[in-house]
């Protein structure tokens, strides 16, 4: 099997995708389809060997589920022609109960599978350290599962596959093959994004024809994706992984340093992913959904979560908060609580109740750990006391004229949110929740300067060298994202630059990488931070 940073290995960049594209264009367009699918359950099947059978009972289960809903749906219509309003309303509820028993059976196989292979062995430990606790001699096995590369990624898709079947959002599809393009594409498979089966199911069967400028647009975002990954996050790697592997060894300034560079680190890694996801995606003519939007302009936390990893932010919005927030005792909930405590913080009692399901879920998600589940909570806590006293705020900033869209007011709270972040990013990167929080206390008990004055700071995995470069690197990512929060798009304008300036800057672009990319025997690639999620 392949190993886990392929995609960013030359085996992927000159070897498999470019085969797969000459291949996709050479060949009929019939046959483009085929060409794209077998390529996916090849690159799949590369990385999880056995384990694809995860991928093909997803997709042949979700298939089945799928049918069965619109079969159900069919019937309910077949039924209620002639129907008087009882009967109809009688007619419709069975259907309903139906259909939520064929949801509840699909959400519990797949949900339960990925809680099986991916946590029971926290549960199975934690019961049994619960169980030593309270001097029983019982502990429970503790699982080892091989965990299927990308199940959580391809789990949610199936799931919101068949919700929105359910929802009439979509048609279920009779076309096994491309219910299985729509799950399996290459691209995807490592870190998403999350699409939504309207989002390219259609597109990916009908194998849009290759063209010249859709090949350029894609080798653009490939090209800046590798920039991030090799520029920035590998060669930040030793000294992250020195120093949150040996936190006790250090002072709370070379802690401060390591948590920064980690958030710049992940931001690179995981936003230069999707860069070459969305880049080859788009030499195929397929349009992937964005999952960043330059989350560091951010003004409040609430809206960082809205710009980072747009697609599960987006699915846990509608396949949690929306259905709890709208479900009946919730309602009634906000109802009450509306009359008691106002317009404001009526809502606020059942939509935190949503909030907190979803950044639980958040937290689980991205692993089977405390520390998970307590970055989870530490951003829920946050939103909630936005969303309780963001009035108040705007109250205080009116009385004080304090103009809250003024650019030395938003600085601050961009500031302040990316402050906020790498603490998150802290815990989320620390070896358990014990070490993260020794980490934060030495982080404002043991801040001093010294180890910046003798040198320490450059001796655990970069260089002054390494760190200009960093600067000169993070420098360009900000003036990039700043031209795109302005509204100015710089690949456009690459495009309308004649063929020697455009091919001029890709050279220019690609000669950084090759003179400044961090390789070879002295750095450690970056396995996909997200693959494991």
């Amino acid at each position: 099997m392949l190993t886990l940073n392929t995609f960013f290995r030359l085996f992927f960049l000159l070897g498999i995708l470019p085969c797969v594209i000459v291949l996709y264009g050479i060949v009929p367009q019939k046959a483009r389809r085929w060409v794209l699918l077998l390529s996916s359950y090849f690159v799949f099947w590369a990385f999880s060997g056995k384990l694809i059978v995860y991928l093909l009972f997803s997709t042949l289960s979700v298939h089945h589920f799928g049918l069965w809903l619109s079969g159900i749906q069919m019937e309910e219509q077949q039924l209620l022609s002639g129907l008087s309003k009882d009967e109809k309303k009688s007619v419709k509820k069975r259907s309903k109960n139906k259909q939520y028993a064929v949801i509840f059976l699909a959400v519990v196989i797949h949900i339960g599978l990925l809680l099986i292979l991916k946590y029971s062995a926290f549960f199975a430990t934690n019961i049994n350290t619960l169980l030593g606790v309270m001097g029983s001699d019982y502990s429970l096995e503790v699982p080892k599962y091989i965990l299927p590369i990308g199940i959580s990624f391809y789990t949610l898709q199936a799931v919101s596959y068949i919700v929105d079947v359910y929802r009439k959002k979509i048609q279920a599809d009779t076309n096994l093959l491309r219910l299985a393009m729509f799950m399996s594409f290459f691209p995807q498979i490592l870190e998403g994004p999350i699409c939504r089966y309207s989002d390219t199911a259609d597109t990916l069967w009908q194998a849009p024809k290759l063209k010249y400028e859709n090949f350029l647009l894609g080798l653009q975002r490939i090209v800046f994706g590798i920039f991030k990954k090799l520029v920035i996050a590998d060669r930040l790697n030793l000294f992250i992984q020195n120093v949150f592997n040996d936190y006790r060894q250090y002072d709370g300034f070379i802690i401060t340093v390591g948590v920064a560079l980690y958030t710049l680190q992940l931001y690179a890694e995981f936003s230069g992913t999707m860069d070459l996801v969305i880049g080859s995606g788009q030499i195929f003519g397929i349009t992937l959904p964005e999952n960043f939007k330059r989350p560091f302009f951010s003004s409040s936390i609430s809206e960082f979560w809205k710009r980072w990893h747009i697609t599960l932010g987006a699915w846990f919005k509608d396949y949690i908060f929306y259905p709890l927030s709208m479900s009946g005792p919730l309602k009634k909930l906000t109802a009450k609580s509306r009359k008691k405590l106002g317009n404001h913080f009526g809502p606020l009692i059942s939509g935190s109740i949503a909030l907190f399901c979803v950044w639980l879920c958040n937290g689980l998600w991205h692993g089977p750990a405390w520390h998970y589940i307590f970055f989870g909570m530490y951003h829920f806590a946050f939103i909630l006391l936005g969303n309780i006293f963001d009035p108040y705020f705007s109250r205080l900033a009116a009385f004080c004229r304090i103009n809250r869209r003024a650019l030395p007011y938003r600085c601050f709270q961009i500031v302040r949110t990316t402050v906020l972040v790498c603490i998150g990013e802290l815990f989320f990167r620390s070896n358990g929740l014990k070490a993260g929080m020794i980490m934060f206390k030495k982080m404002i008990t043991e801040f001093s300067l010294k180890s910046l004055a003798d040198g320490t700071v450059f001796k655990l995995g970069i260089d002054a060298y390494d760190l200009i470069i960093v600067l000169i690197s993070t420098g360009i990512l900000f003036f990039v994202g700043l031209l795109q929060e302005n509204g100015v798009s710089i690949r456009d304008g690459i495009m309308k630059k004649n063929i020697v300036a455009r091919f001029a800057i890709y050279y220019a672009v690609i000669a950084f990488i090759v003179v400044f990319g961090a390789y070879g025997i002295n750095y450690l690639p970056v396995d996909p931070m997200y693959a494991n999620f």
